[in-house]
């Protein structure tokens, strides 16, 4: 009976719960406005389950007491959980609604400046509308002048006719026929005008295409002369002795080249060697050197060093003599030592196939004879003549033609401004003078000369290029020595193998090539040699 009432009461309680759950889930499914029907249908059940109960008796009233108890606590936290999410659904629904709000604001300011934009467009279309009705009625009242002026005028030229023929007893068609026989003529005029426009122009043309054909022909002699002006020609006895100058693997030319900073050419040309660089007291050295090392037989790098040295002084000692000689025979005295020695110079020297140091003294005597027949002074004429190529003793060494850099050697030696005029003006470089010694400098220049001005201004530029080349690499850190020789297609370039390493030494031959292809103009391509070596000498005693 016990276990049974028992089982009774789990029973109660159980179906309580049922009950109680069924009820709150009713009541917050009411809240949410969920279905009221099947709310209503689980009270009826909870009802007639009570009623069953209520039949059971005294245990049965107890078990549907607490039933109720627990039924009117899980209503309770039903209903607690109810607010809960009433309170957050509307929290929810209050934001949703602020968002709106701010969305209609929004809206609203959007609506507000677009009709405000709205408003001043039409304010400015109203303003072009008056603007363009204004110029309509300027077109109409300008229309109504012209057409005033029109008829004026078509009432003023009638006028004017009838005086013209009452005048010239001219009538319409004679004056017609006589308007357009004086437009015939200026017609004629004007084709004149063009044909000679048309003959100018062919004039000009032509100017034009004698110019280019006279520079071709220029540029095909200019190798030949260039031959002819920068190398020198050693005679051999025989073959064999183009060995000898090459040495085991070029080692005696290589170092020949690199002592002397000359270009060496061994070909198959018999019984000759020729020696080629543009600087002519550098070529002479050299071709001496080259003579005394055949003759000597010896030839070794320890050798071609000495004969350097001894070919070297015994050219200085003979640009010495010739400077003092030069004086004598072009009768001028009081030379400053630097003059002295770049006149010197200029015995190895040719230009145009014309010795220079011979050309200056002709210069120097012909100047002489015409300032005496012109009543100038002679003394100061065969000076001026005597000066007026020292450029072309160092024009190799510096930027600028032979008479821009005679001038400025002249000037740095303080010579006196008569022969500082002839020297920079004699090729008209200056368009004013103001001695007329300039003028005579120029005659006497061009009298002995006897070749075209226009290629004077060739081997000018071939030097500076070539110097401007060489200018190009000493730029260069640890550059000690640079040559350009092969007419200025191949630059040679010593380092010093204590400040470039191997790596430096590729890197710079790089950075040198790309600057020459930036700042320079040549022909062709050059090729660029960077040699490091590291020398070692002992002597055993």
């Amino acid at each position: 009976m016990l276990a049974a009432t028992t089982v009774e009461v789990v029973i109660f309680i159980v179906i309580g719960l049922v009950l109680g759950g069924m009820i709150a889930a009713g009541a917050v499914y009411t809240l949410y406005g969920g279905k009221a029907k099947a709310a209503e249908t689980a009270r009826i059940d909870a009802v007639k389950e009570i009623e069953k109960l209520k039949e059971g008796g005294a245990d049965g009233k107890l078990a549907l007491e607490q039933a109720r108890l627990k039924a009117q606590e899980i209503l309770q936290a039903a209903q607690v959980e109810a607010r809960t999410e009433a309170l957050k659904l509307r929290e929810k629904t209050e934001a949703d609604l602020d968002g709106k709000r701010d969305e209609i604001k929004e809206l609203e300011k959007r609506v507000a400046k677009r009709e405000e934009s709205i408003e001043q467009k039409i304010e400015l279309l109203d303003m072009k509308a008056d603007q363009l009705e204004k110029r309509g009625k300027d077109i109409e009242e300008g229309k109504t002048r012209i057409a005033t002026l029109e008829a004026e005028a078509k009432k003023a030229l009638a006028e004017q006719k009838e005086k013209l023929g009452a005048i010239a007893q001219l009538s319409q068609e004679e004056a017609k026929r006589e308007l357009l026989e004086r437009f015939d003529a200026e017609l004629v005029n004007e084709k004149a005008e063009r044909l000679t426009k048309m003959f100018k122009a062919l004039d000009e043309q032509a100017d034009e295409k004698a110019k280019w054909t006279i520079s071709q022909a220029i540029c095909r002699l200019a190798s030949e002369y260039t031959g002819e002006t920068t190398t020198s020609t050693v005679e051999i006895a025989s073959d064999e002795v183009k060995g000898r100058i090459i040495g085991r693997e070029g080692r005696n030319i290589r170092h020949f080249q690199q002592v002397t900073g000359v270009d060496v050419i061994v070909d198959d040309t018999p019984g000759v060697v020729v020696v080629s660089c543009f600087d002519s007291v550098r070529r002479e050295v050299a071709a001496r050197t080259l003579r005394r090392l055949i003759q000597d037989g010896r030839v070794h790098p320890a050798r071609i060093e000495e004969l350097f040295e001894v070919c070297r002084k015994d050219v200085e000692k003979e640009i010495t003599e010739a400077g003092k000689q030069i004086q004598f025979e072009a009768d001028v005295h009081n030379i400053h030592p630097k003059a002295q020695y770049l006149l010197g110079r200029l015995k190895f020297r040719s230009s145009y196939g014309q010795n220079v140091y011979k050309h200056t003294v002709e210069v120097a005597q012909l100047m002489g004879m015409m300032c005496s027949e012109l009543g100038l002074d002679p003394k100061l004429g065969r000076r001026c003549g005597l000066m007026h190529d020292i450029g072309k003793a160092i024009d190799h060494e510096k930027e600028g033609g032979h008479p821009l850099v005679g001038k400025e050697f002249l000037i740095s030696i303080k010579e006196r401004p008569e022969v500082i005029e002839a020297a920079g003006g004699h090729h008209d470089q200056v368009m004013t003078h103001k001695y007329p010694y300039v003028s005579l400098a120029a005659a006497a220049d061009a009298i002995s000369a006897s070749r075209p001005g226009a290629r004077r201004e060739s081997m000018e530029r071939y030097v500076q290029r070539l110097t401007a080349l060489e200018g190009v690499a000493k730029s260069f850190n640890g550059v000690s020595e640079a040559f350009a020789v092969q007419a200025g297609r191949e630059l040679r370039v010593l380092v010093n193998a204590k400040q470039v390493t191997d790596e430096q030494a590729l890197v710079i031959a790089r950075e040198m090539a790309q600057k020459i292809e930036d700042e320079l103009t040549y022909p062709g391509e050059i090729k660029v040699t960077l040699m490091r070596e590291t020398r070692v000498t002992e002597y055993a005693r």
